[in-house]
């Protein structure tokens, strides 16, 4: 037993002994899932596979963050997950089965989504755990696309595997990051047999009379990390690349600036500015971003977009200094909205336009138009990402004294700079598909 005043404590568990040194608890409970020790700030959870566990809980448990550290999963940084402070007063039986991974941006971090993510947990603290994703982060984003994708599917599934009773998945992805995503869920992709639909059509797998069946004729699901796909959510995501005319504002739309960058993006932002430029086609092979609006080899960029039930492309429609409002929604030039027909909502004051897409007919919109052309690349990426419904919200923050960090601001990277897009942030919860 311990004592107010005691400066040590033993647990044993069979063969297994917890040390916990110089700090003063307060009271033990017995008969909880797992053992939290808190002391100023710091939250250590411990899972045992034993069914006796013990809470050990701190005088100040106000001062505890809301953090939970797996040992023998992760390091602090990698492991964390965004709770309620509330977890500690009862027992959990049922934990939030949807996690949702919120990527940064270029020269970014996990403090990027720091706004975004406690708001989910104020709207949502029984249905998500958010994790936001440490594997990417400063000079590491100059490593290139794939790279940082790759990273991202092993922490994904490095998540998943602690958290076994997950179910459902989303992505929430700033800036570059939502192209790091999209390559991450094409790594992450497989199909998963719908046994709900091969129920429903009264067909079982057993009783097909071939051996061998043909995929297209079973009812099949996709699953990312072996979860199901819900929202897939990008603000202001290069989608298009920032090669071409006013796909990087702060160059003015000049061709000669626009053409120098292109060309020298590389010595600046490493393999990611070769990725971004539309110039890592050195083996006379295609660009990665034109290969990601399709499904390649054994990555299945496109299946992977398609198996979630939305995605949504938010995107600065003006001040936005590091991506352009073409590349960010995935439209064309004359499909942007003109001034006079942005609205306001008085709910989200800086949201100024919706717009909900079928997907095209691909094969169909190519043989149409193509005859004797020269697609351009971006043209390509546009069909080949249409091919899958976007919801398009364009946000504006013209008559905000935050306009000029519009990039930073549509996400609220930094609540004391950037707080006026707090609204696009919850236009983005309340719409969350949980």
């Amino acid at each position: 037993m311990v004592g107010a005043n005691s400066l040590s404590m033993n647990v044993n568990f069979g063969a297994k002994e917890i040390s916990v040194n110089r700090s003063p608890f307060l009271r033990i409970q017995a008969n909880f899932r797992t053992i939290s020790f808190c002391k100023l700030g710091f939250c250590l959870e411990l899972r045992e596979p034993e069914p006796k566990k013990l809470l050990v809980d701190c005088s100040e448990r106000k001062m505890c963050l809301p953090r939970l550290v797996s040992v023998g999963c992760f390091t602090d940084g990698l492991s964390e997950g965004i709770w309620d402070s509330e977890t500690f007063d009862e027992p959990q039986n049922d934990f939030p089965i949807h996690l949702v991974v919120m990527v940064n941006g270029i020269i970014g971090s996990a403090a990027d989504w720091r706004y975004a993510a406690e708001q989910f947990v104020k709207k949502l603290p029984d249905k998500v755990i958010v994790h936001r994703s440490e594997c990417n982060s400063s000079r590491l984003t100059f490593d290139g696309v794939d790279l940082m994708g790759e990273r991202l599917a092993e922490e994904v599934i490095s998540v998943v595997r602690c958290r076994p009773g997950l179910q459902k998945i989303s992505f929430v992805a700033h800036s570059l990051g939502g192209l790091i995503a999209r390559y991450a869920i094409g790594r992450l992709f497989t199909y998963f047999p719908d046994t709900d639909s091969t129920l429903s059509s009264g067909k079982s797998l057993v009783e097909k009379n071939t051996k061998f069946v043909d995929v297209l004729e079973q009812p099949y699901q996709g699953r990312i990390a072996g979860l199901k796909p819900l929202n897939f959510i990008t603000f202001a995501t290069p989608h298009l690349g920032s090669r071409g005319h006013k796909k990087l504002p702060f160059l003015f739309g000049l061709p000669f600036l626009e053409k120098r960058v292109s060309q020298a993006a590389h010595w600046i932002v490493g393999k990611t500015g070769k990725h971004l430029f539309l110039t890592d086609n050195d083996d006379d092979g295609l660009p990665l971003l034109l290969q990601m609006v399709n499904d390649c080899d054994d990555l299945q960029f496109i299946s992977a977009l398609r198996s979630f039930k939305r995605r949504v492309a938010y995107a600065n429609a003006n001040y936005d200094h590091m991506v352009g409002w073409r590349t960010s929604s995935i439209r064309r030039q004359h499909e942007l909205p003109q001034s006079n027909l942005l609205l306001k909502y008085d709910k989200y004051p800086h949201i100024v336009y919706i717009e909900r897409e079928q997907a095209i007919d691909l094969h169909k919109e190519t043989t149409a138009y193509v005859k004797g052309q020269t697609i351009e690349l971006e043209e390509k990426m546009i069909r080949g990402l249409t091919q899958v419904s976007w919801e398009r919200v364009d946000v504006s923050f013209h008559e905000s004294r935050q306009k000029y960090v519009a990039h930073s601001t549509i996400n609220v990277k930094r609540y004391w700079i950037n707080s006026d897009g707090a609204d696009v942030v919850f236009h983005m919860i309340d719409n969350f598909l949980v």
